[in-house]
């Protein structure tokens, strides 16, 4: 019953492989960076303000260059994780690529900055998935044995 909240994070399937034609990894990285600019918008609307209903924006200024600026920067988020984890296993790409659209475009529309800090954010988003990656991509030491294989060791030696 706990697997259901609390998986084992070596059983899952987000730790494999995933290869495939290039258009399924492009609907996934215009999925993901499309449903994260969407939902940060959603729960951003408070910010935003609808004059009609009395409700002044938190910061002046139009939404949608933050919005298709925040889906370019999404898409190419995603395209970076969606490329190293047709490679080789990378822990919950799409979950890091839609929490770092998200939170880049939960702040933009909420607080409006300038060209040049979004151009930051977006380098700092951008940093943040490769070294995600980078994580990924490191080689493993010959001696060193994954955490299943530990645990195998370790329960076959309790038998004897």
């Amino acid at each position: 019953m706990t697997g259901l909240f609390a998986p084992d994070p070596f059983d899952d399937d987000e730790g494999n492989v995933r290869p495939g034609p290039f258009w399924r990894h492009a609907l996934w990285a215009v999925g993901i960076s499309a449903a994260a600019v969407a939902t940060g918008w959603l729960t951003s609307l408070f910010r935003i303000g609808f004059r009609e209903y009395g409700l002044p924006p938190a910061a002046p200024g139009p939404v949608w260059p933050y919005l298709a600026a925040w889906a370019v920067i999404g898409l190419a988020v995603a395209a970076v994780l969606r490329i190293t984890a047709a490679r080789v296993p990378l822990y919950a790409p799409g979950r890091i690529a839609a929490g770092l659209t998200y939170l880049g475009t939960r702040l933009s529309l909420g607080w409006r900055p300038e060209a040049p800090l979004v151009g930051a954010m977006a380098a700092a988003a951008l940093l943040v998935a490769g070294v995600w990656c980078a994580v990924a991509l490191r080689p493993h030491r010959a001696g060193e044995k994954t955490r299943p294989e530990a645990d195998a060791e370790t329960e076959a030696g309790a038998e004897v």
